[in-house]
């Protein structure tokens, strides 16, 4: 396997493998512990791999059974209009295969940029800001109450955090890593891989976050985002 994109090649040797009959639609996969095994690879790398495959139809990921063939090709060209959707003309190079950005990668540049965009927020956020990140936290509330499948408060709450940083390029950057176009492969994640008190704890950390921010202590709101993607990130792993 070459060391760049492993999901990318993780998913074409899965599919070939369904192509050329090694596994046959309606056959189940072997598990994630062997294919890692086989192949060399970590299991989060196979588990991105199995995303991908369920979002392009070629498989379907039955809890607490296992994942299946569906079938064995999919229109790539299609997924990818599917994806182009509402995005920005200059980030659509990153939704071209060898450019794609995975759910952890996305995960771990976060966890570079948003403690120290949470510090500045502390640091820098006007009352308004403050009062824009407190909605956007009491709307993940409700979203969690409801049972939301969308999380919309939970991502409104790091982008107002990164607006509230006084920096737009960071905004920016923010804006377009919890973009339209990985809502989907998140929402897979969530589905698959997320356990029952994940939104609790999410909102919780949230919340130490929102005091630190609203104390203006910035050590201490750059170390509470930090806990907090970490945590999102050990979820996803299946780490805790």
């Amino acid at each position: 396997m070459q060391p760049t994109r492993i999901y990318q090649n993780i998913f074409n040797k899965i599919q070939q493998d369904i192509e050329n009959g090694v596994y046959q639609v309606g056959a189940k996969l072997p598990p994630e512990r062997d294919l890692a095994q086989q192949l060399g690879v970590s299991r989060t790398s196979v588990r991105e791999a199995i995303i991908a495959l369920e979002v392009c139809g070629i498989v379907e990921v039955k809890l607490g059974s296992g994942v299946y063939v569906q079938k064995t090709q999919v229109d790539h060209a299609q997924v990818h209009t599917e994806l182009d959707t509402n995005i920005h003309p200059l980030l659509l190079p990153y939704l071209k295969e060898e450019n794609a950005i995975t759910p952890f990668e996305v995960l771990e540049a976060r966890l570079h940029i948003e403690p120290f965009l949470a510090e500045l927020a502390a640091r820098n956020r006007t009352n308004d800001q403050l009062e824009s990140i407190k909605e956007a936290f009491f709307m993940n509330v409700r979203d969690n109450l409801e049972h939301s499948h969308d999380h919309i408060g939970d991502r409104l709450f790091h982008i107002r955090i990164a607006e509230a940083s006084q920096n737009n390029a960071y905004a920016f950057f923010l804006k377009f890593l919890l973009g339209q176009h990985y809502t989907e492969l998140f929402s897979r994640m969530r589905t698959l891989y997320t356990s029952e008190d994940m939104p609790l704890r999410s909102q919780l950390e949230h919340q130490e976050i929102l005091y630190a921010i609203q104390n203006k202590d910035g050590v201490t709101a750059k170390t509470a985002m930090k806990k907090h993607i970490q945590n999102v990130i050990k979820i996803f792993s299946r780490k805790v």
